[in-house]
């Protein structure tokens, strides 16, 4: 399966996009107009090893909600990232039991080397 999370209002994830072009056979789900589902974040949690890695500390609720002054446990990761989509580190590129999370430069060019092997 190859399947990509994205934001589509998010000018980074729109790059990553066009770099990974052509995207035949990937599905992509807008996370904003088609939310995850906790299954769809299970896996994720699942391929990447925790909700933490999958946690964006840069969002903009992070700071205002005050969680970075919180420990937060997996389960409010998990539970944060299900409560709003800014809080997934994306885009998430899912290829055949592989997960990349975040758009580094490395993690990128892994993608897409697992995209178009």
């Amino acid at each position: 399966m190859k399947k990509i999370y994205h934001l589509g209002s998010c000018s980074t994830c729109k790059r990553i996009l066009k770099e990974l072009e052509p995207l035949q056979g990937v599905a992509l789900q807008e996370i904003k107009s088609e939310p995850m589902t906790s299954t769809q974040l299970e896996e994720m949690a699942a391929l990447s090893g925790s909700y933490e890695s999958l946690f964006s500390k840069r969002a903009m609720l992070y700071r205002e909600k005050g969680l970075h002054e919180k420990e937060l446990s997996e389960d409010d990761y998990k539970n944060l990232i299900l409560e709003h989509y800014t809080f997934l580190k994306r885009p998430v590129v899912l290829v055949d039991g592989q997960i990349f999370v975040g758009n580094s430069k490395k993690v990128v060019q892994a993608a897409k080397e697992a995209l178009h092997p």
